[in-house]
């Protein structure tokens, strides 16, 4: 339940600020900063709205603004086009089928989801990656990228948090 009551589901605040916030870690999170010799590791932060956006209300912008992120990731890393954006909507398809079974569940629990549907972005992106260049990529680069972003679910627990009782079809 949210902390400052009820708001209204203004387009904007549900899609658009997330989608602002998304763009820009990504490219935060890609400057040639090394810590230790290391580089920074590269979460895909659009798994946190496309997991959130199903699960506080379903609606018809908000697979347009996953498909919308997905192809700026790959304009910006210079992948396949399509790549990140079907796989986000593979990710939001996941959620949605299995919304009913995620509401109410605890924190750990849901933490537990966002993993697995984590999962299913990155694998999607895997598979769709190989078949566009026939090759494998490295499953090692796969399992970090996927740990950095299954580590982002206190934002999207916190987006879900936010927006949870603001459709007013649900009290």
């Amino acid at each position: 339940m949210s902390l400052g009551g009820a708001r209204p589901l203004n387009p904007f605040r549900w899609l658009g600020g997330p989608l602002l916030a998304c763009v820009i870690a990504t490219m935060l999170f890609s400057a040639p900063i090394r810590v230790w010799g290391l580089h920074l590791p590269e979460p895909v932060f659009a798994v946190v709205p496309a997991f959130a956006w199903a699960l506080i209300r379903p609606s018809i912008l908000a697979p347009f603004a996953i498909l919308l992120l997905g192809l700026f990731l790959d304009l910006f890393w210079g992948g396949p086009t399509g790549l990140w954006g079907l796989s986000l909507l593979v990710a939001y398809a996941t959620v949605l089928a299995a919304r009913n079974m995620m509401t109410g569940q605890s924190r750990a629990m849901m933490w537990v989801w966002f993993a697995g549907v984590t999962a299913v972005a990155m694998a999607a992106g895997f598979l769709f990656s190989m078949l566009d260049s026939l090759a494998t990529p490295s499953l090692i680069g796969v399992f970090w990228q996927f740990l950095a972003t299954a580590l982002l679910f206190p934002f999207a627990h916190r987006l879900v948090d936010r927006f949870d009782d603001a459709d007013v079809r649900f009290r």
